[in-house]
């Protein structure tokens, strides 16, 4: 059997649209990146950009589960000397509703030159409304 190898820009590439209203944070980060990196397709290659584009809407209504919303801990360095920023979960999402998942997501995708790529095909929005209607994205399921 011969190996599929697609050329990037002859993959065709869908919009998908999931709504993370009341589902885990992890559940829905897991089913994006699953999706972004194209294992859902049968040319999957994991060296190639094949994936579909992602919309979540609804990520401020995302949920934790347990005692993670308290403790739960986002970590950023300034970059200068002693100067490592510390933000719970709760604080996060007051301040940037997107974030959360975002994270969640590029932890999930591969470090280097693709998984950046790959990050830019998936767009966040706090709201239930979203500017990607004339892609005409399917609603998944998580």
């Amino acid at each position: 059997m011969k190996t599929l190898f697609v050329k990037p820009h002859e993959a065709p590439r869908a919009w998908f649209v999931i709504d993370a209203a009341d589902k885990p944070v992890g559940r829905v980060a897991a089913k994006a990146a699953y999706m972004l990196r194209g294992k859902h397709k049968v040319t999957y290659a994991p060296h190639q950009e094949i994936g579909d584009f992602i919309v979540i809407i609804n990520a401020e209504k995302a949920i934790m589960t347990g005692n993670k919303p308290e403790g739960k801990i986002y970590y950023h360095h300034t970059g200068f000397v002693g100067h490592l920023q510390a933000l719970s979960y709760n604080k996060l999402l007051a301040r940037h509703p997107e974030d959360p998942i975002t994270f969640a997501i590029k932890g999930m995708l591969p470090k280097g030159p693709l998984g950046r790529k790959l990050l830019t095909n998936v767009k966040v929005y706090a709201g239930s409304t979203h500017p990607h209607a004339a892609q005409n994205p399917q609603a998944v399921e998580v």
